[in-house]
């Protein structure tokens, strides 16, 4: 298990960097084939990042055994529906979804976001644990290279969704 902990957060880590790398490119108006391809493959990536994320969870919770706090299913409402939504979009080559895809995303990463602070630094602002139901949102199951948690790997995924249709909204306009 710790072996797949580190390739996933490589990944999250991967994710970070290629962010910064959009949003750099991005502002500076930095024409390179990095920007180029994201701008061409927006939607086909968002869809493979959320089935991947969506995936992810799933494996964690059903297959490794870790269950979902109360913040991780708020964050999973926000996730699970963009496979769905996404994929709609690509069948239908509808752009729309942008503004749907980006406000899930902001909601969801606001919720990790939080979740990650308070496993990280601040314990006492957390939901407890409903008794016998769920785990305590403060329970870190893994922390890798001393900052990745499962809430660092959600709080990516979602900026790295939101980056995707900031790109693909630019596109079309």
């Amino acid at each position: 298990m710790t072996n797949l902990n580190t390739i996933f957060s490589l990944l999250t880590i991967g994710a970070q960097i290629l962010i910064i790398a959009l949003l750099f490119s991005f502002f500076t108006k930095q024409e390179n084939p990095l920007l180029r391809f994201f701008r061409k493959n927006a939607l086909w990536t968002a869809f493979l990042v959320a089935i991947i994320a969506t995936g992810l969870s799933l494996f964690y919770s059903e297959i490794v055994g870790f269950e979902p706090c109360k913040l991780c299913w708020y964050q999973r409402i926000f996730m699970y529906p963009q496979v769905v939504l996404l994929g709609i979009a690509l069948w239908r080559k509808d752009n729309n979804i942008v503004d749907y895809s980006m406000a899930l995303s902001l909601f969801g990463g606001a919720i990790a976001f939080y979740h990650y602070y308070g496993q990280m630094f601040n314990p006492s602002v957390l939901p407890c644990a409903v008794v016998g139901l769920t785990p305590a949102c403060s329970q870190r199951f893994f922390v890798e290279f001393g900052y990745i948690t499962i809430p660092m790997m959600a709080l990516t995924t979602f900026a790295f969704l939101a980056v995707l249709m900031f790109i693909q909204k630019k596109q079309v306009e």
